[in-house]
């Protein structure tokens, strides 16, 4: 199975987790979920934006390994009409996303559920960016509160509930606001995480939502992925009472030979790797 441990929301090569990190398929709930993601990245954000800030920049918005630039996909809008905007951007990381937001008179709100994470984002600057700690799945923010909110790889594919997610997201953007999230594409989870010809074979069911858990040697889960299908986040987008707007499947670009991970040039060109939802709240 696909479980871009190493790229998904962004994590990178420098794992920490420890040489007795077993990788089991079992059932991991909320609370599990959220404690593992917060512990894990706060043990891996140094080696992550180490590894990986360099793609990333310290102002720019991608919103996955191809390097789509929200500069050029404008899936959030004209850029030129940020100003002003009260935009929430969950598993912020570093918030260069926010960065670039703010650049363009946006007012981001950078959250993550990792402490070190945001440390990054201080390290970097936080001129015009407001940082807040807390889980995607309890926003502390009151009704109606952004007219835009975003996620690039973060959050998502983490939590045991993502309508739980959505509904959050829904409540805080304003009537007409909008919502774009990107994840690892769905497909991936049926082939080899890997970046070379051994990662184009089928060698899980596409089917199987058990997620992907490492856990220590007592059981404990120090790190947990969760799988949805295609079919599964149309369905979430629905059930949170929000619109699906479009589904962009990025295409790799001639420009970036880069490996992150499962993802490569090689099977860039023949697989997807990122699905991008853009979603509305109506009235």
């Amino acid at each position: 199975m696909s479980t871009d441990r190493d790229t998904t929301a962004a994590p990178g090569d420098g794992d920490e987790a420890g040489p007795e990190a077993d990788a089991v398929r079992r059932t991991a709930g909320d609370a599990e979920s959220s404690r593992a993601s917060r512990l894990w990245w706060d043990r891996n954000a140094d080696a992550y934006q180490r590894d990986h800030g360099g793609f990333l920049g310290d102002a720019r918005f991608v919103w996955g390994p191809e390097g789509l630039d929200e500069a050029d996909a404008r899936l959030l809008g004209d850029p030129a009409l940020l100003a002003g905007r009260r935009v929430l951007e969950i598993g912020a990381g570093a918030a260069q996303c926010s960065r670039w937001l703010a650049a363009r008179g946006a007012r981001p709100v950078a959250l993550d559920v990792s402490h070190r994470q945001l440390q990054h984002a201080l390290r970097i600057g936080t001129d015009g960016i407001g940082l807040v700690e807390a889980d995607a799945g309890a926003l502390p923010f009151p009704d109606g509160a952004f007219d835009l909110a975003c996620s690039a790889y973060g959050a998502v594919p983490f939590v045991a509930d993502p309508v739980r997610v959505f509904r959050e997201v829904r409540r805080v953007l304003r009537p007409g606001g909008r919502w774009v999230f990107s994840v690892t594409h769905p497909l991936r989870w049926a082939l080899p995480d890997e970046p070379g010809p051994e990662g184009l074979t089928v060698s899980a069911s596409y089917f199987d939502r058990t997620p992907y858990v490492e856990q220590d040697a007592a059981g404990r889960a120090v790190y947990v992925e969760h799988h949805r299908t295609l079919g599964d986040r149309v369905r979430d987008v629905v059930a949170a009472g929000l619109r699906l707007v479009d589904l962009v499947e990025p295409e790799w670009p001639e420009w970036n030979r880069q490996e992150w991970g499962g993802w490569s040039p090689l099977r860039g060109h023949l697989i997807p790797g990122t699905a991008v939802f853009v979603c509305e709240r109506d009235g």
